[in-house]
């Protein structure tokens, strides 16, 4: 990696719900273990859920406790999570349905396989494309008049009162849509992955993290993971 622990200094605002992980990724010379392994994951069908760590996709009781707590923690600085708002783990179980989300690219599909079974929404941003590269990053609520472009035909969403992960040049990063400034790309080399969880979902946050380490390690060759406290 380019850096040291030491050299990436996050710092998280007071919240009363948030419980993130964070976890940096160094994305060496990557090759897929088994290439049909982590995609296998990519499924609501009941004998892949079934599999997963998680409980939420086979028990609509637990998807609904799990779609509330994270949307009352997106509420918290005035946020509203609905429409075209709502968290991105909501947008991964449809677009997983109707067959239309697949392969993206090593790191995306991590995430996408771990939101997809916790809940959970996740974002990841490319360290070389933050501001300063690599350097200080704070996550917070986003104040008024703030806004994002989230694509690459230039569709902005607002973020007023939404928790963001920023850098020096302003929001980042959000558990509904992450900016186009700071995606991954082929060219990315080292990234950084925040699980937007909650204390109202005890245990959950670490236990995605922990399965996302354990896909990198089972999946990829040249993926090392990071915790970053």
């Amino acid at each position: 990696m380019n850096t040291t622990p030491e050299d990436l200094n996050i710092t998280v605002e007071d919240h009363p719900c948030l419980d993130p992980a964070l976890i940096r990724i160094g994305h060496g010379d990557i090759s897929a273990s088994d290439p049909d392994a982590l995609l296998q994951w990519l499924s609501v069908a009941e004998e892949v859920t079934g599999k997963s760590p998680f409980r939420v996709l086979v028990d609509s009781s637990r998807q609904d406790e799990v779609k509330s707590r994270v949307r009352d923690l997106l509420r918290h600085g005035g946020y509203k999570p609905t429409g075209r708002g709502k968290p991105a783990s909501e947008y991964l179980v449809k677009a997983v349905s109707a067959n239309k989300l697949g392969h993206i690219n090593p790191v995306v599909d991590l995430i996408n396989v771990v939101s997809l079974h916790s809940g959970l929404p996740i974002s990841v941003v490319d360290l070389n494309r933050c501001e300063p590269a690599g350097g200080k990053l704070r996550i917070a609520i986003a104040p008024e008049n703030s806004e994002y472009v989230f694509n690459a035909s230039g569709q902005t969403i607002k973020l007023d009162g939404l928790l963001c992960l920023f850098d020096e040049q302003g929001p980042c990063a959000n558990a509904v849509k992450d900016s186009q400034r700071t995606k991954t790309s082929a060219d990315t080399r080292e990234s950084l992955v925040v699980i937007w969880g909650t204390d109202e979902l005890p245990g959950q946050t670490e236990k995605a993290a922990q399965w996302l380490e354990s896909l990198a390690a089972d999946c990829y060759q040249g993926l090392l993971t990071q915790r970053v406290s």
